[in-house]
């Protein structure tokens, strides 16, 4: 079960990385017609896991298809339909985050849902998207609790708005760099030539490292640190899924330059990147002047309607949101204890605030 009160964000703390401004969530929602759904599920002494749903937008994903990029820092995962987002450039299911074991029957899930909307009864080809970091640690991940009617139920349940971040959905039984860690989300909005645009950023955080908060080795002065113990039933490397959201007109080019750049927002954080994390990062676009309809298919797929040039502010926002919403993923966590009686301690948020308080590091 999962315990502790009073879990908050980080921007509670003056956490706040970067220069841009949060949307008015904080959230991947953020982004104009992008929707989230989550099923939990704790049960007994040894079920922790859960499933969460992104949806693009609100419409008909298989025959509007958005442009993606994917990006990958390690491959050690088993992230389902990556080769045809690298070959084709688009999504056109759902993307659900789950653990290890639960991507096929997520995968039907998605299958059975994209199926049952008007228009696809038809459909002899659907490429649905399903990522994962292996909650085996706090979860009897090898009894594989979740059915594929737990993921459609995800789905369906999927809205605009706040979201439910730390030990909830995919995040429920996973861990990061030594702390209980989960589901964390944020957002940016962007200035100048992209006025009215918004990116925002989801995660799954399941990694090794050392925490650090604004640069601050977090993980050393608790004595925390993933790697660095030597135990025997030590917590086993994970992996880590991000996935970024804008309503930015980009194709799927400089939406996989975008994705790249989510992994710099995760280093900030501590990260190690070590040889048994699955490290990936999907982004995608909203914007209807480049999705790729049935029409556009026939012809020229949609591309950027901003330059290059006007593209870095993107990339800042995306590490920016990368790193805030890893930190989400910690401090709204809380303390599990699960499978073989094994628990994983949130991270101590009064202790944060003393560490990073002026004059800490002097004292």
């Amino acid at each position: 079960m999962s315990t502790g009160q009073g879990r908050t964000r980080a921007r509670t703390f003056g956490i706040m990385p970067g220069a841009l401004s949060p949307g008015a969530w904080n959230s991947i929602t953020d982004v104009p017609g992008v929707q989230v759904g989550q099923l939990t599920r704790i049960e007994g002494e040894a079920i922790r896991t859960g499933i969460t749903a992104i949806l693009p937008h609100e419409g008909n994903l298989l025959s509007d298809r958005v442009p993606a990029g994917l990006s990958v820092a390690n491959g050690h995962g088993k992230l389902a339909g990556a080769t045809q987002i690298e070959e084709l450039g688009e999504i056109e299911t759902p993307i659900v985050l789950t653990n290890t074991l639960a991507v096929p029957r997520a995968a039907d899930a998605i299958l059975d849902w994209t199926l049952a909307q008007r228009g696809n009864e038809s459909a002899i080809s659907i490429n649905p998207i399903v990522g994962e970091t292996n909650d085996g640690w706090l979860n009897a991940i090898e009894a594989r609790p979740l059915s594929v009617e737990d993921a459609t139920t995800a789905i369906q349940s999927a809205t605009t708005g706040p979201i439910d971040e730390g030990c909830v959905g995919a995040g429920t039984g996973t861990s990061a760099m030594g702390w209980k860690a989960g589901i964390g989300t944020s957002s940016r909005l962007l200035p100048r030539e992209l006025e009215g645009c918004t990116l925002g950023v989801l995660v799954q955080s399941n990694f090794p490292g050392s925490l650090l908060v604004l640069g601050e080795p977090i993980g050393t002065i608790l004595g925390v640190d993933s790697l660095a113990t030597s135990r025997k039933d030590a917590e086993p490397p994970g992996s880590i899924m991000v996935v970024l959201a804008t309503d930015a007109p980009l194709s799927d080019r400089n939406l996989k330059r975008l994705a790249t750049r989510a992994f710099a927002g995760l280093a900030r954080t501590g990260a190690s990147f070590s040889n048994g994390s699955g490290d990936y990062a999907i982004a995608f676009s909203t914007a209807e002047t480049v999705r790729r309809t049935a029409a556009r298919r026939k012809g020229i797929a949609g591309v950027d309607q901003i330059s290059n040039e006007a593209s870095s502010i993107l990339f800042q926002a995306a590490i920016e949101a990368t790193e805030e919403a890893i930190y989400n993923s910690l401090f709204m966590a809380e303390t599990m204890s699960g499978r073989s009686g094994r628990t994983v301690e949130a991270i101590p948020l009064d202790g944060i605030a003393r560490l990073l308080a002026p004059g800490a590091a002097d004292a």
